[in-house]
């Protein structure tokens, strides 16, 4: 068996004396593992990353086995990624929210999304709305994706400004008014054609994400919220880890 995609560096483990595994999400073959032959060098140790681009081919005997990867580098996201706390702490955090994926399940567009993240993760302005919006992206990839395009009691797509937390449907604000004090926020950047408004809305957008990734995707896997999302969420909006 043998591919070649082009591979996002999620991480590495060290395997026997020089090599290592390499965990990466492809753009054709999912969420894949592979062996790396002298992955520990010094030649190769800045090419397997967390966030570098490669080509990588696979090869194994057969399909269901961890098989060998050889990689070229394509980008290098090291020089943007190691001076900023926010940019490591949001690789951290998308790196862990691939790992929800099924193993070598194809996402064509995650792959494309996370691309995207990590080419601005240094960037404080443009970094946090970003991961919120990927964070939706992993929860309708995973099936529990959020209908924020209607109301959920009329129908109408005017004036959403609320999400129901038992649906996960977007609320208007007369027909929300009676309940806003049990329904979740919905930031204005979400919404289609909307703009960013500042910090707070930002701040929304991970207590909506944030509330609908614990309730089905780490409480019933029995994780905890990760560390690495507080610290993105502190650094990016300016509030203390």
């Amino acid at each position: 068996m043998q591919w070649n995609d082009d591979a996002i560096v999620l991480g590495v483990r060290r395997h026997g004396e020089t090599g290592t595994v390499l965990e990466a999400m492809t753009r054709g073959h999912g969420r894949h593992l592979g062996l790396v032959h002298g992955g520990r060098s010094r030649r190769m140790q800045p090419v397997l990353q967390p966030g570098n681009l490669l080509r990588a081919t696979w090869r194994a005997r057969l399909d269901d086995r961890l098989g060998s990867f050889a990689v070229e580098p394509l980008e290098s996201a090291l020089s943007r990624l190691i001076g900023s706390g926010l940019a490591l702490y949001g690789i951290g955090h998308a790196a862990g929210l691939l790992r929800l994926l099924p193993e070598r399940d194809p996402h064509p567009e995650l792959f494309e999304a996370a691309r995207v993240l990590i080419q601005h993760l240094h960037d404080k302005t443009i970094a946090p709305p970003l991961m919120v919006r990927f964070e939706l992206a992993i929860l309708a990839e995973l099936g529990f994706g959020l209908d924020l395009g209607t109301c959920a009691a009329t129908g109408s797509n005017d004036a959403l400004i609320y999400v129901s937390p038992k649906s996960g449907r977007a609320v208007s604000a007369s027909a929300g008014e009676p309940y806003r004090d049990k329904l979740l926020p919905l930031p204005g950047f979400l919404r289609a054609g909307g703009r960013i408004e500042g910090a707070d809305a930002v701040r929304n957008g991970f207590t909506l994400t944030g509330y609908f990734l614990n309730q089905h995707i780490w409480e019933p896997r029995a994780l905890p919220a990760p560390e690495e999302r507080a610290r993105f969420v502190a650094a990016g909006l300016d509030a203390d880890p």
